[in-house]
């Protein structure tokens, strides 16, 4: 036997041993039977030997703990966050009591109630006091709660969609696009927020619609800028070439199939953002550029700052409650962020 022929001779037995170790025997009959099976009786080898082992058994099973629904598991880790719970219960709370201004204090909170510079706990009537126009504390309180919690979400919700918009379309097109929207958003974060925010007021006249654009004008680029970030990493995933392949429009994958997956630090910065509005619109009626014809807590620090040294509760007040609602949109900020993050959740 030549060289040759001796190499493909133990080529060939080396491929029917091969295939013989990996053919799968017939199912013997004890285990037709549900009894346990020999090992090898007759020298063969079983294939894949621990399909059935209770150690793969666990492991499949926690698989499958593992595949439910991606919200439940959020929650179930937000409400296990006693920050993020108590920053919930204060902001339900003044949600709550914004809620019931118009049935607890009916009558306009400009109006005058009672004697001025009433002292808290001096009169029944009046749990906080009067002001210098013998305005209700307590009513001015309730209902500023409502004019600076509508005009933080609702500047939210304008900053978001803008901004959605802008870093989508950046982050899924890409090149001269990208380019183009980059430097819109360069153009917007080169101007200090709060300087451009007062001239946006100044021109459009104080009122709460024009403050809300304002502030919702001025919040987009940080928005904008993170979507942009979500976009550029979750584009090129398998998903979204899965997508393409069958035949998907752009809009369908940018709004179906990548910004649902891009959406929890889009959350988390809605909370901060909230929270950022609701300190600009204070600071605007601190600074006499908010609604004349609404009460809000900025504008009854406003009106109190002269009265610092002998009716300090007058800025106090409102103050307290600016930091409450603040402190407690942070703290679901935490929350959230440790809720959806995956590798905070201990989910990676």
């Amino acid at each position: 036997m030549s060289g040759r022929e001796f190499l493909v001779s133990s080529a060939e037995a080396a491929l029917l041993a091969q295939e013989a170790h990996f053919t799968a025997r017939p199912a013997a009959p004890a285990e037709a039977e549900g009894g346990a099976a020999p090992s090898s009786a007759t020298g063969g080898v079983e294939t894949w030997p621990n399909v059935h082992a209770p150690d793969a058994a666990r492991a499949a099973s926690d698989a499958v703990q593992k595949l439910a629904p991606a919200g439940r598991r959020a929650v179930r880790a937000f409400l296990a966050n006693p920050t993020a719970c108590a920053g919930l219960a204060i902001l339900a709370l003044v949600v709550a009591a914004a809620l019931a201004a118009p049935w607890l204090f009916p009558d306009d909170p400009l109006e005058m109630a009672g004697r001025p510079l009433l002292w808290p706990g001096q009169s029944p009537r009046f749990p906080l006091g009067t002001d210098a126009l013998g305005r209700d504390v307590l009513a001015g309180l309730v209902h500023g709660a409502r004019v600076s919690l509508l005009v933080g979400a609702a500047a939210t919700v304008v900053g978001l969609l803008a901004g959605i918009l802008v870093g989508a379309t950046a982050g899924y097109f890409g090149g001269a696009v990208d380019d183009v929207l980059v430097k819109l958003i360069e153009i917007f974060q080169t101007v200090p927020g709060f300087i451009l925010l007062i001239v946006l007021v100044a021109i459009a006249q104080p009122s709460v619609p024009a403050i809300t654009l304002a502030i919702g004008a001025v919040s987009w680029p940080q928005v904008a800028r993170l979507v942009r970030a979500q976009f550029r990493a979750l584009k090129e995933k398998e998903f979204v070439a899965a997508a393409r392949a069958l035949g998907f429009g752009h809009g369908r994958i940018i709004f179906r199939e990548i910004l649902p997956n891009a959406l929890p630090p889009v959350i988390v910065l809605a909370s901060v953002t909230v929270a950022t509005a609701i300190l600009m619109e204070s600071a605007l009626s601190f600074m006499g550029l908010g609604d004349p014809n609404v009460v809000s807590w900025g504008s009854m620090i406003g009106t109190g700052r002269e009265l610092l040294r002998t009716a300090w509760y007058l800025s106090a007040v409102p103050g307290l409650a600016i930091v409450l609602t603040v402190l407690a949109l942070n703290l679901i900020g935490d929350g959230l962020n440790d809720a959806l993050n995956p590798h905070l959740a201990g989910e990676a």
